[in-house]
């Protein structure tokens, strides 16, 4: 039986940790690979939001920026909730060298503490599943062309 308590997940890419960190924590290069509109300041504290299919609006709160190293948000609250550490998932991008490219971990958790009934729950976990395996392509394909911009 899966636990539903953390999604994990890592792939190698062929640009630098400077350029990937770039990538994931700015809103111009963030909206090329995963949602359709990003407006936020990579700062901890600062509050933004993410538009998924130009209506589906996702409130962020950044919560760890160390370049280039880890970029860290909170995600997934209640409608019209600022996400904070008791009403959200947290997502984490860990970066590590590996080469002339990079190795990055996606960790995002919180899962269980959203207090979902079980069947949501599991809904919910297998939808990011399978988000974050498009995305995170989409991630590997944009970053090394980023390099060029």
């Amino acid at each position: 039986m899966v636990e539903y308590g953390k999604l994990e997940r890592e792939i190698r890419i062929d640009a630098s940790p400077d350029v990937v960190f770039d990538v994931v924590s700015r809103p111009e290069h963030i909206r090329m690979w995963w949602p359709d509109e990003a407006s936020f300041e990579p700062e901890p504290g600062a509050t933004g939001e993410l538009v998924f299919g130009g209506h589906a609006v996702e409130q962020i709160t950044v919560v760890e920026v160390d370049p280039p190293r880890r970029f860290a948000i909170r995600w997934i609250a209640g409608e019209g909730q600022v996400p904070d550490e008791d009403n959200s998932l947290l997502l984490t991008f860990d970066l590590e060298p590996a080469g002339d490219g990079t190795v990055l971990r996606l960790t995002e958790s919180g899962w269980r503490e959203k207090g979902w009934e079980a069947a949501v729950l599991e809904e919910a976990f297998h939808d990011h599943e399978r988000g974050w395996d498009l995305f995170l392509s989409r991630l590997r394909d944009y970053a090394p062309k980023a390099v060029a911009r």
